[in-house]
């Protein structure tokens, strides 16, 4: 199941996290993003992350070819990485058009309905890109999906280290658990016992290698997620397994991924040691922004990329000089690592790395290893975090979502600050010091 499933999970929680970051992590932007509207050029452009004028040089590709699968695919990507959805709905039922049995272009709409709650859409895309337990998972919900009631609520921390726990969650009416978080997982997933105490069933199943051993993942419906002062109804959730039906982790109770923060308006107050979360209103993203400005923060860009994998614009540094592109933000998740400096990244700037020092994790459950590494600078908009100790991955792909990302910023860069993300708007707002 693409991106999901205990094996991710697990592998977070044991300090994996920050190599399943590393697979996104690519080159740095070189050169000015700019070029004519033909193919190789179009994607030079999306390569570099200059998105937008990638999308303008797609569309004159498609004027002189309305039949370019791949354009047509792209530019409705394009639009996707920006939750511009009617545009990349228009464009990716063109692709899928052109070529029914394609499973990128399948993918990517599946994925712009399940963004849009219409997931029982979705599950014939998703089972045209092969992915046979998401179009299960999905076909089984009807109604609204992500209901919310109340308009605000604050999480507090109980813990930062080794992994962020929040109070206060309870899931289909029961008791307050203690969850943990990380946007690098897309659904909400709790343990079998919390799964078991809340009457949940699976829609779907699915047997995983993992380590040593097999798990077993389920995929299911919930009636209800309430978080402090907000509840959401009727959403996805995943939980894993032993054979025997045991937890696999029990860390936490649970974790909040993605999908439920990009349905709120979501701060993350690591300073504070809090996690606001409020309806999506444009009153609510006018507090946001006037906040934001105060603590003196300037909106960043942001990208959401394969379901979950949320992006912005920052600069990494190294003895070889320094570049500004496409960088993975996470938060949450478990990993004292700042950050992950792609191999290539760090071969182009010169950046420190301690090979003596071998790291063997997992990254999705499979065997890896990693080199510490220290930047001499990685910066997310004003923020900036000197010689800070971070992971490379030589063998970390370069550039799997399409696009080069030099680095991915993590749970420890955040410490500082306070971070929110509007997915309204479409950017993010992070500064030094507590939320006002």
């Amino acid at each position: 199941m693409a991106g999901d499933g205990c094996c991710d999970r697990r592998s977070l929680l044991r300090g994996a996290a920050a190599l399943a970051g590393a697979a996104t992590a690519a080159p740095l932007l070189g050169g000015a993003a700019t070029a004519a509207a033909g193919g190789d050029d179009a994607d030079a452009l999306f390569k570099a992350g200059g998105f937008e004028q990638a999308g303008r040089a797609y569309e004159e590709i498609l004027k002189k070819d309305p039949k370019n699968l791949h354009a047509a695919r792209r530019r409705g990507y394009v639009a996707l990485l920006s939750n511009r959805f009617a545009e990349a709905e228009r464009y990716l039922k063109a692709a899928v058009a052109l070529a029914p049995a394609d499973e990128e272009a399948n993918r990517l709409l599946a994925d712009c309905y399940i963004r849009q709650d219409k997931l029982a859409r979705s599950a014939p895309h998703w089972r045209a890109a092969g992915e046979e337990g998401y179009a299960r998972w999905f076909a089984a919900f009807s109604g609204e999906a992500y209901r919310i009631h109340g308009d605000a609520a604050q999480l507090k921390w109980t813990q930062m280290d080794p992994i962020p726990l929040v109070e206060g969650v309870s899931v289909n009416g029961g008791p307050p658990k203690t969850f943990t978080f990380y946007t690098g997982a897309p659904s909400l997933q709790v343990t079998a016992s919390v799964a078991k105490e809340a009457g949940l069933r699976p829609v779907a199943s699915e047997k995983i290698d993992f380590l040593d051993g097999v798990v077993w993942s389920h995929y299911g419906v919930l009636r209800s997620l309430r978080l402090g002062g907000i509840e959401l109804r009727n959403l996805p959730v995943s939980w894993s397994t032993t054979e025997s039906g045991g937890d696999v982790d029990a860390e936490s109770d649970g974790l909040i991924g993605m999908w439920v923060f990009y349905h709120l308006l979501t701060t993350f107050d690591y300073a504070g040691r809090r996690l606001i979360l409020r309806r999506r209103t444009p009153e609510a993203a006018r507090k946001a922004r006037a906040a934001a400005a105060r603590a003196g923060a300037e909106p960043l860009p942001m990208w959401i990329a394969r379901e979950h994998a949320l992006h912005s614009r920052g600069v990494v540094a190294g003895d070889g000089g320094s570049g500004a592109g496409v960088v993975g933000v996470l938060f949450g998740g478990h990993s004292e690592v700042t950050g992950v400096v792609n191999g290539e990244t760090v071969k182009r700037l010169r950046v420190r790395v301690d090979r003596d020092r071998p790291v063997e994790t997992f990254a999705g459950s499979h065997p890896a290893v990693a080199y510490p590494c220290y930047p001499k600078r990685l910066r997310l908009g004003d923020v900036a975090a000197d010689g800070v100790y971070c992971f490379t991955n030589p063998k970390a792909p370069l550039a799997p979502n399409g696009f080069d990302v030099p680095a991915a910023f993590f749970h420890s860069f955040h410490k500082p600050c306070t971070v929110t993300l509007d997915f309204t708007g479409m950017r993010l707002y992070i500064a030094r010091g507590r939320a006002a």
